[in-house]
């Protein structure tokens, strides 16, 4: 059908909408009749679907259904390779010239002679560009990423058997697709691996982020479960308020598995191999029944990645005897490069390099802290049409540039302790990687949700904090009630507020205070005087996708924040003396 309809070789198929069966087949079907996969975010506005559209000259589109064609339709004029635009989740609300259904679209390649289709394929090579993926750049307009057809296969085999995924032959994989596979984990984990190893996929809601997932899992029971930090949070927080509701007894028994949960699994981390009878009596009283309650009762493989997680989510459930293993790596790299595995992992380790990729930490510290390095099979081609971009990423011998700074300890585990360019460099020249600040101040206050550091070229740090609050389950917009687990922290401290706005407005001096504790607990740890947190505002929303804060993987964008709360940052700074 591609083919039919004029797809040219080495253009664009630009796919738009959530997780489906369709997705899968535009994809495949664009590499296969010569062109290029290419996803687009649903979240993007009409001018980002632009600038990806016409950077990859897309000769197809293809749409979820009426409002991502309205994104499409508002920019079509301004696309000049567009020949057609498919819509699959919905049926057509008006006929257009160039405008297809589903079912339409899939019509069109019987009129194709199978030979067509055949010499295409025959004539593709496996050093060629089949996929882009374009990196929402921090900075500037996105890049998109080339990705072989040995990129694909290779990394989808090598991480896979690195995994220990069964062959369906064997015994079928079970996954569920609910990340944006317009992102390389999604894409590498939900096709190709899953292609490669016979996995069985089934698509959640697209309302999964906002809420469904639990549902999705309860129905499922996964064999394998990627996660990004922020899914594993907000089960945390969950099972964390239907705790506090629980009779005291409850609580009593939860707090002792969780302890024998802890302490068993940090000394298997640590070589150990003995299960111990209260460990047994633990697994039989509490985690089966956690597991059964998250859907996670089939799941040997529970993965976290795209983002920096807590050490404290990490320490909760493994509690519950459900390690978290972390992967590591980038669009630029297929997707994974290092990977934990159940029998040799550690907390806060991103594991070790899956087999045939190599790792390099450059310029290294006297501590052995560099910048992490890759090179492989899985390192991409470069950047389409950006040849001085591509050269920044990969050095004259071949490696891959991260942008990531870590180390190896001495049994060769990676650990990842921040990124280059997120680095603060205060006013008196101090290096300061702002997540285990962050982290540790989350860790210290549970009623904060996010916690943005700030300082760079000034005299002292302050901090951007939001609360944890309820969210819109439609819009995905955060609102002003507390949750519950938030209004249970606050009647503990002596306070009746029950919105982020009644704390605000009387400068809630139990919570305040409480907040100003935590902080104060946190500098008591640092390194230095210069990585203590100064100053502290609380700010009336919680960061979100929706407010723009955060990225698709619901990762922290610090310029989108520092320019939109810029106000709040000039304030710390415009008072001369930094306050006792």
């Amino acid at each position: 059908s591609c083919l039919q309809l004029g797809l040219e070789r080495f253009h664009g198929v630009c796919i738009l909408g959530f997780n489906s069966a369709e997705w899968f087949i535009a994809d495949i079907a664009a590499i296969l009749a010569g062109g290029f996969a290419v996803g687009i975010y649903t979240t993007n506005s009409p001018e980002a679907c632009h600038y990806v559209a016409d950077n990859c000259s897309a000769n197809i589109l293809v749409v979820e259904n009426q409002k991502q064609l309205q994104k499409i339709l508002e920019i079509q004029h301004k696309l000049p390779h567009l020949k057609a635009i498919v819509q699959y989740g919905e049926e057509l609300k008006e006929k257009r010239p160039n405008l297809y259904s589903w079912s339409q679209f899939m019509e069109l390649g019987k009129e194709v002679p199978e030979a067509q289709l055949r010499e295409v394929i025959a004539a593709q090579k496996p050093n060629q560009c089949c996929t882009l993926i374009y990196t929402s750049g921090t900075t500037g307009q996105p890049k998109g990423v080339m990705l072989s057809h040995d990129n694909l296969t290779w990394t989808a085999a090598a991480a896979g058997r690195f995994l220990m995924l069964t062959e369906a032959t064997e015994k079928q994989e079970v996954v569920i697709s609910y990340l944006p596979l317009s992102h390389i984990a999604a894409q590498m984990s939900d096709i190709w691996a899953a292609m490669t190893f016979g996995a069985q996929i089934f698509f959640a809601q697209p309302d999964a982020l906002k809420g469904s997932l639990v549902d999705t899992l309860r129905e499922v029971r996964p064999t394998a479960f990627l996660g990004v930090p922020r899914v594993w949070e907000k089960m945390e927080e969950k099972m964390k308020s239907i705790g506090a509701k629980s009779s005291t007894l409850r609580r009593k028994v939860a707090t002792w598995a969780k302890g024998v949960g802890l302490q068993t699994n940090l000394k298997w981390m640590n070589g150990s191999s003995e299960v111990p009878l209260e460990f047994r009596l633990a697994r039989h009283l509490v985690y089966r029944k956690v597991r059964k309650a998250l859907g996670l009762e089939r799941c040997t493989k529970c993965y976290t990645g795209a983002a920096p997680i807590t050490r404290e989510t990490l320490e909760f459930f493994l509690s519950l005897n459900i390690p978290l293993l972390e992967l590591y790596g980038m669009s630029e790299s297929s997707g994974p490069h290092s990977i934990s595995l159940p029998h040799a992992f550690k907390l806060s380790s991103c594991g070790k390099e899956v087999t045939g990729c190599r790792t390099l930490i450059d310029k290294p510290d006297r501590d052995g802290t560099g910048e992490i390095c890759f090179s492989g099979r899985h390192i991409f081609m470069g950047y389409l049409n950006m040849e001085e971009k591509t050269r920044e990423a990969i050095d004259g011998d071949g490696w891959l540039h991260s942008g990531d700074l870590g180390r190896h300890d001495k049994d060769g585990f990676l650990f990842i302790t921040g990124r280059i360019k997120e680095l603060i460099i205060t006013a008196g020249g101090e290096n300061v990687p702002p997540v285990p600040i962050e982290d540790a101040v989350k860790d210290a206050v549970p009623i904060i949700s996010n916690a943005m550091l700030v300082g760079d070229r000034a005299k002292f740090l302050a901090m951007l904090l939001t609360l944890k609050c309820n969210v819109d389950t439609e819009t995905g917009e955060p609102g002003d009630e507390l949750t519950p687990e938030a209004i249970e922290y606050c009647q503990k401290l002596g306070s009746k507020a029950t919105k982020v706005s009644e704390v605000l407005s009387s400068r809630d001096k139990a919570i305040y205070g409480a907040i100003q504790k935590g902080i104060a607990a946190v500098n008591e740890r640092a390194v230095s005087n210069a990585q203590k947190v100064q100053k502290w505002v609380l700010l009336e929303k919680d960061f979100s996708l929706f407010g723009g804060e955060l990225g698709p993987t619901m990762k922290l964008r610090r310029p989108v924040v520092a320019q939109k709360y810029k106000d709040q940052i000039a304030q710390f700074y415009s008072e001369l003396e930094p306050p006792a």
